[in-house]
């Protein structure tokens, strides 16, 4: 019997070529030749038989670090602090990492939470001190030393070697299908705000947590996403989808094993500074408990439109009520997650197929930002590798990362506004970038929920019988309680109603 080769797979059946599984790519491929050619293969040959210098792996990551020296670039007229006539917004360059160096006091030797409270969670602020504190006794001992300079070149330098391993997690994780990888390299949203804020600390920790899991190391995996928590509270969001999907695949073991490693580490990372200096240890609690409507949310567009509709300017409109009633406010945000969270924990037990972890995962991490009173710039780094590896697919994605860039350029705007008191666009303008950006990631989620309910359209599992990121759950078969629960596949008949 004759065999077929997988669309998109080489003879020896482990790559795959965008340009030949990828719609958006073979169609842009065209004016250039078409598809990948036989020769061109010698590139992703296996360890050991490449042909030529430039494998995939290697220009993936050669990507990244032009990706990242290009962002480098793009700060640079911000890197000497001396930001005058706003030119931190006119030239889009500012971030936090060079902001707050003075604004915590890094610069006067300031130890984090010991001296000054930090409105991040721990790791994160004893990252900004064990970076700063060097640079301010180096710069004390000589003024000539532009100390903020230093302070945000060395961040970049770090948090660019964490990108650098992220994407090599991602390779790692995608032996099959290096060219992935390539959707985090060349983001857009990565030239731009790789280095706003310490964000890419979590990702790399969380990157290194999902590497663990896969590499059926669950006590590992938990202590890599705890401290990624203990740095962006996100990462601990991911411990939801892997107890489900143990739930399904009846290895709850691992998944608590993870769980409570997790915990642990957020605890014991925590404790001192806790125990020590409780106050300044809970002022990243308390500004998000007490801080109203942010800008770009769906909650700040919500407002917008009650001043369109509303007649009555002494009546509030229904989202004006909640930025007033910041508890309520945060109640239904922190509730229309919960509910979202369960809607993914039905789809994931109920899908025909068990889910891929990156798909639970991404949906999760999607549906926090999308009901969230807070949606900074930079949180889109957090989706990036949870939909490259969720969703490998460049039409959807380019979408999304244009409309980022459409974000970006308008907020920025909106902050030059605020800083001149003259509008640089017209409100409207930014609550329009803000609508895109928010809908092409719910399009996303859209997209990634029906390859859940047709597993057969997920490009991934063409190169990998289940869940390359599953570890434990990687082949594993469904618990037998679930027979008469989830949806039937298409080789499945729908079970037989039960007389009664």
């Amino acid at each position: 019997m004759s065999t077929q080769s997988t669309p998109g797979i080489d003879d020896a059946g482990t790559t795959d070529h965008p340009s030949r599984s990828d719609g958006f790519v073979r169609g842009l491929s065209s004016a250039i030749g078409g598809p990948l050619g036989d020769h061109a293969t010698a590139l992703d040959r296996p360890a050991g038989q490449e042909r030529r210098f430039w494998t995939a792996v290697r220009i993936v990551l050669a990507l990244t670090c032009l990706t990242l020296a290009l962002h480098w670039v793009q700060k640079s007229p911000c890197q000497d602090g001396a930001w005058q006539n706003n030119v931190q917004y006119t030239r889009f360059c500012y971030t936090d990492v060079l902001a707050l160096y003075y604004a915590e006091g890094l610069n006067e030797g300031k130890v984090p939470y010991r001296d000054h409270p930090v409105e991040y969670p721990v790791l994160t602020g004893y990252f900004m001190g064990a970076l700063g504190l060097p640079v301010h006794a180096v710069g004390d001992g000589d003024p000539s030393i532009n100390q903020g300079q230093w302070f945000y070149n060395l961040n970049a330098l770090v948090l660019g070697a964490l990108a650098v391993a992220t994407v090599a997690v991602i390779l790692a994780l995608r032996r099959r299908r290096p060219w992935d990888a390539a959707l985090f390299a060349l983001a857009p949203a990565l030239v731009l705000t790789a280095t706003v804020n310490w964000d890419l600390l979590a990702i790399g920790l969380a990157a290194f947590g999902l590497l663990a899991w896969a590499r059926k190391r669950p006590a590992v995996a938990g202590v890599l996403l705890g401290l990624a928590g203990a740095a962006k509270l996100w990462p601990l969001f991911l411990l939801g989808p892997i107890l489900v999907l143990a739930l399904r695949a009846d290895r709850i073991r691992a998944a608590l094993v993870a769980t409570g490693t997790a915990i642990a580490a957020v605890v014991l990372v925590n404790l001192p500074a806790a125990r020590a200096y409780p106050e300044n240890w809970d002022r990243f609690f308390e500004l998000n408990t007490t801080r109203p409507i942010d800008w770009g949310t769906l909650w700040y567009i919500g407002r917008y439109l009650d001043g369109k509709v509303g007649n009555d300017p002494a009546q509030l409109g229904p989202f004006e009520w909640l930025n007033a009633n910041i508890p309520t406010l945060n109640t239904v945000s922190y509730a229309l997650f919960g509910l979202a969270c369960l809607g993914v924990a039905v789809l994931a037990l109920r899908a025909p197929r068990r889910p891929r972890l990156a798909q639970l995962a991404f949906l999760v991490v999607a549906a926090f930002l999308i009901f969230s009173k807070v949606w900074s710039q930079q949180f889109v780094l957090w989706l990036l590798p949870l939909v490259v590896l969720a969703r490998p697919k460049w039409g959807a994605f380019l979408a999304w990362q244009i409309a980022e860039v459409c974000y970006f350029v308008a907020f920025y705007g909106e902050l030059l506004g605020a800083a001149t008191s003259r509008p640089v666009f017209p409100e409207g303008v930014f609550v329009l970038a803000s609508t895109l950006r928010l809908a092409t990631v719910v399009v996303l989620c859209v997209l990634v929920v029906k390859e859940i309910l047709h597993p057969e359209r997920d490009v991934v599992r063409a190169n990998y019988p289940d869940d390359p990121d599953g570890g434990v759950l990687d082949g594993a078969p469904d618990a037998p309680w679930l027979d008469r629960w989830r949806l039937p596949t298409k080789s499945e008949p729908s079970p037989e109603p039960v007389s009664t």
